[in-house]
């Protein structure tokens, strides 16, 4: 197999991947910020904290996730070879209860009372109540109205699981400002609160640390696929919003120089629209959140609106460790649309037997576009980071009657 040239572990020191990623927050924040990273800088790698995070891997999400060949739909598309890593198999339905577990592990022994975050598509959301009510802690949820009605069952999930929905009814009632709404809770008593990021985005150290939980998603791909089929696969395939998934899988490849890396985007319904959130595509470096990243933005530099079909990808920014990979070349962004996701949803239903939530659909249609035109012994690994079950009631209502189910 072919190695590429070693990539400098990163971030550095002041939490940047190149130009990227950093602490862009008020003083009394940084303070808290050095504090966390200070604690999990010294948690990770102690033994009781790993073997705790390790067995509720096994014994409580279902780890390792497997890999799946879709044999029926790599032939009905007559090309290369399409195989998921089936994060939808994981308990709470995706890859989010991966970092969540750790994050939940971390605040309790930082002496936490509160666990704090935003949610768009609700999968964050259920993964932190579920690590809340396993830890012991208290948990508030900052989500947009918007995605409240299009992700209703994750509503309930969350509530049933014993926390405090919080509706944000400002701007776009999406994502950006559930995260907006959920910093300023978090700042009303950042002592005994615990702001638990959704992705790979906001302040240092997050993105390293959910980087790091996700790890877990490549390094079990890597493992897997070379026992299925005896070599790396020739392409991965992740969509992208803040990008934890896609980069809990690329994370074990980067060094690999034949294995081709692409993240997809939202395209929405069509750049002259503007109703998209293709950051990586269209955006250029500015700072959103604490951080500096690609991002949607004006002439004077204020997020743009974003829209996506799929409520967990419709942010303005992306991960910094994302931007820094665009920038060396290393992973190719590429967009698909809400109705080429729309279709993957259901091919892949009707083929395979595998609902996808629309988020990892795009991945799915993405990675069908790549299969049409390649070899059959070509394999594409898509991280099928969570199941569709949160979707289907918003799909039926809303596209049914074009795919036979109303």
């Amino acid at each position: 197999m072919h190695r590429a040239r070693k990539l400098e572990p990163l971030p550095d020191n002041n939490g940047y991947f190149g130009q990227y990623g950093g602490q862009f927050v008020p003083e009394p924040l940084q303070n808290i910020l050095d504090e966390i990273t200070t604690a999990y800088n010294h948690f990770k790698d102690s033994p009781g904290f790993k073997k705790e995070l390790s067995d509720l891997r096994k014994h409580y999400v279902g780890r390792p996730s497997p890999i799946y060949h879709c044999r029926s739909l790599s032939s009905k598309l007559g090309g290369g070879q399409i195989y998921l890593k089936r994060e939808d198999l994981n308990h709470t339905g995706a890859h989010k209860i991966n970092h969540c577990l750790g994050e939940a592990l971390l605040a309790k022994r930082m002496g936490k009372k509160k666990i704090i975050a935003e949610t768009g598509a609700g999968q964050h959301g259920v993964a932190l109540a579920t690590a809340a009510a396993l830890a012991g802690l208290e948990c508030d949820i900052y989500m947009g109205e918007v995605d409240m009605e299009k992700e209703h069952p994750n509503v309930v999930r969350m509530k049933i699981l014993g926390t405090n929905v919080i509706p944000v009814g400002m701007g776009l009632r999406t994502l950006k400002e559930a995260v907006d709404a959920a910093f300023e809770g978090y700042m009303k008593d950042p002592i005994n609160q615990f702001y638990a990021i959704g992705s790979v985005v906001g302040p240092h150290p997050f993105p390293m640390m959910v980087r790091d939980f996700q790890r877990v998603v490549g390094e079990e791909a890597r493992e897997q696929i070379l026992e299925l089929t005896g070599r790396l696969p020739d392409y991965l395939v992740a969509c992208v919003g803040g990008g934890s998934n896609a980069i809990g899988l690329f994370s074990a490849f980067l060094d690999d120089a034949a294995v081709r890396m692409y993240g997809v985007e939202p395209s929405g319904k069509g750049f002259k629209t503007g109703n998209h959130a293709a950051t990586l595509t269209l955006g250029k470096p500015g700072v959103i959140h604490g951080f500096k990243c690609y991002v949607l933005q004006d002439a004077e530099g204020r997020p743009l609106p974003v829209y996506s079909i799929a409520s967990g990808l419709d942010y303005p920014g992306v991960g910094p460790e994302h931007s820094y990979l665009k920038d060396i070349k290393r992973v190719e962004y590429r967009t698909i649309s809400d109705s080429e996701a729309l279709d993957a949803f259901f091919e892949l239903s009707r083929v395979e037997g595998i609902i996808p939530a629309l988020e990892s659909a795009h991945a799915v249609a993405y990675a069908m576009k790549m299969a049409r035109r390649m070899d059959n012994h070509e394999t594409i690994l898509v991280n099928c980071s969570g199941r569709g079950d949160k979707d289907i009631d918003y799909v039926a209502a809303k596209y049914g009657h074009q795919y036979g189910i109303n």
